[in-house]
């Protein structure tokens, strides 16, 4: 909400300016419907031409993640660190095989039904299983699944940042296409040039806010959308390389204390729990076996 609010703000300061200066602002709001269904359905229209109707709907769904925030927190943090010292406990006290029931049917397993949240999260919940899965199959090599994990994240990453780039692209072509709207209206002017100055003047006004709305709708709304889609993708795939750094760490043969601990300095600092914190929620936390 946050993201909105500054939007409101930038409105108000905008024309409320402009109104503060001698400005008519009646003018204003008579041609900007045309300008914007000249400028917006350029934009649509390109960015439907540039797009596949999977990339539209995830950019739709980039909103709404825009409006939500970031997804993990510390207490999600806690939580995920604490399910991975369960798992690399339980695979150095009883072998990699004790994983097994866990990982094959996951919504049976009373580990992940503890953290019911990270067992509504799929692609988190098949992340983990799919890497211990891979342990218990003596895929042990820790370089090896250091680089399958980083690879598989890189890719995942980079289809997340899709949203974010698609807008950024429209950003760009906005002022371009407020440029078409106020020639539009210059060639529109052009064609009354036997009127008044007075009416002459105000369709060149007219066609002046096609660029001035380009300009506003790039550098105002669709860039810093996509800037803050952007951080909050960037944020969230902390997550998964939380995961990661664990995984990894126990595979070098660390202990599950250290290997947890490896994986909290991987938790961005806004959300890191501190090193006391995290291990008394380990030791107050019962995990089902």
């Amino acid at each position: 909400m946050l993201t909105f609010g500054a939007l409101g703000f930038i409105l108000v300061c905008v024309f409320g300016s402009f109104v503060a200066t001698g400005g008519a602002i009646g003018p204003l709001f008579e041609v900007m419907p045309f300008e914007l269904l000249t400028i917006l359905g350029a934009a649509i229209g390109s960015f439907v031409m540039a797009n596949s109707m999977h990339d539209i709907k995830h950019t739709l769904a980039a909103f709404k993640m825009m409006l939500k925030g970031e997804r993990y927190h510390k207490k999600e943090y806690i939580e995920l660190l604490s399910l991975l010292y369960f798992f690399t406990r339980l695979a150095s006290q009883r072998g990699a095989m004790a994983l097994e029931p866990h990982i094959e049917k996951p919504a049976d397993s009373k580990a992940f039904q503890h953290f019911d949240g990270i067992l509504k999260n799929q692609r988190t919940t098949a992340f983990i299983c799919d890497y211990l899965r891979m342990i218990g199959m003596n895929a042990d090599d820790p370089h090896q699944i250091e680089d399958v994990m980083a690879r598989e994240l890189k890719k995942t990453l980079q289809e997340e940042l899709h949203p974010s780039h698609a807008i950024q692209t429209l950003a760009d072509a906005l002022p371009a296409l407020g440029i078409v709207a106020a020639v539009l209206g210059v060639i529109k002017t052009m064609s009354h040039i036997d009127e008044p100055p007075a009416i002459l003047g105000e369709m060149i006004g007219g066609a002046l806010v096609g660029t001035f709305l380009g300009v506003l709708l790039a550098y105002g709304m669709a860039g810093p959308f996509a800037g803050r889609i952007k951080s909050i993708v960037e944020a969230d795939a902390k997550y998964n390389e939380v995961i990661r750094a664990v995984l990894v760490a126990h595979l070098h043969g660390n202990a599950p204390q250290v290997s947890v601990e490896t994986g909290r300095k991987m938790v961005p600092n806004a959300h890191m729990p501190g090193f006391a914190e995290l291990e008394q929620s380990l030791h107050t936390l019962q995990v089902p076996a």
